[in-house]
């Protein structure tokens, strides 16, 4: 009898994995953040990456992040839906509570919100760029005082290659 391979990812290492490939998708020429929705018993139950609602053309919306004359409706912040929301709002199965989200980028305030509302109790997190604005201030006050935990992903350094 062979024993079983020893080389395999990670629970960790395949959802963090997940979002990844998830954040791919997005149309933002800056900034591609993928979300995974994870169920206590290690199911995935969503994803989602930051982009348009439904129905907006993503070649009739802006991208930008700044207008050269300060109109904010001409760039993408008015309009995007952040990939946390998109996961979430992606389920159709019921109730979201007890399960983990795994996320590239740290849940801003809004986001929070949401993870906080839909019963998700585990914020596994990528890249916190943000770390000392006010909105992610405010998500990890807000976290704290609900009861969800997060933590930073700690990478591995495995390379996998895959070929689409």
């Amino acid at each position: 009898m062979s024993e079983k391979r020893k080389d395999y990812i990670s629970w960790d290492e395949y959802f963090m994995g997940v979002a990844t490939l998830a954040g791919m998708r997005s149309k933002d020429p800056n900034t591609q953040v993928g979300a995974c929705i994870v169920s206590t018993d290690n199911k995935i139950l969503s994803m989602g990456y930051n982009g348009l609602p439904v129905g907006c053309s993503d070649d009739e919306f802006p991208w930008r992040r700044k207008d050269a004359d300060g109109n904010e409706l001409e760039t993408k912040y008015p309009y995007t839906v952040h990939s946390e929301l998109n996961a979430i709002l992606n389920y159709r199965g019921g109730s979201l509570e007890g399960a983990r989200l795994y996320v590239t980028l740290f849940p801003c305030n809004e986001c929070a919100k949401a993870v906080i509302q839909s019963g998700i109790r585990t914020v596994i997190y990528g890249d916190d760029k943000y770390r000392d604005s006010p909105n992610n201030i405010a998500s990890m006050r807000m976290f704290n005082a609900a009861g969800v935990r997060y933590y930073r992903y700690q990478p591995t350094g495995r390379k996998i290659e895959i070929d689409l």
